[in-house]
């Protein structure tokens, strides 16, 4: 298995332990970013944002802090304080941290 396989088993595993939490996904392409909130029980997304509604188009490190302040925005509007942060199989660095710093800022707890 490589890194990349073992990464996202490794956070899977812990994601597995909480229950009562729903997920905040990240998915990064090599243009885009998306994040979606999800409750993994009832299998129901109830948040999302994405790079490709924002107009004005900056450098990617500022979308993504963006859309981590649109996906927060989105979850105080679903009545969300608090979740658990799943990066997928992409390392906490770049534009996944500055996505999770952008929804920390806007008042997401995780």
């Amino acid at each position: 298995m490589n890194k990349i396989n073992l990464r996202k088993i490794r956070l899977r595993r812990k994601l597995k332990t909480i229950t009562s939490l729903p997920i905040l996904s990240v998915f990064r392409s090599n243009r885009e970013i998306y994040a979606q909130i999800a409750d993994k029980n009832a299998g129901n997304i109830l948040a999302s944002a994405n790079s490709l509604k924002i107009v004005e188009r900056k450098n990617k490190s500022k979308i993504a802090e963006i859309v981590g302040q649109n996906i927060a925005k989105a979850a105080k509007k679903a009545g969300i304080e608090k979740v658990a942060f799943d990066r997928g199989c992409n390392k906490y660095h770049g534009r996944v941290k500055l996505l999770a710093k952008g929804a920390r800022d806007a008042g997401l707890i995780f």
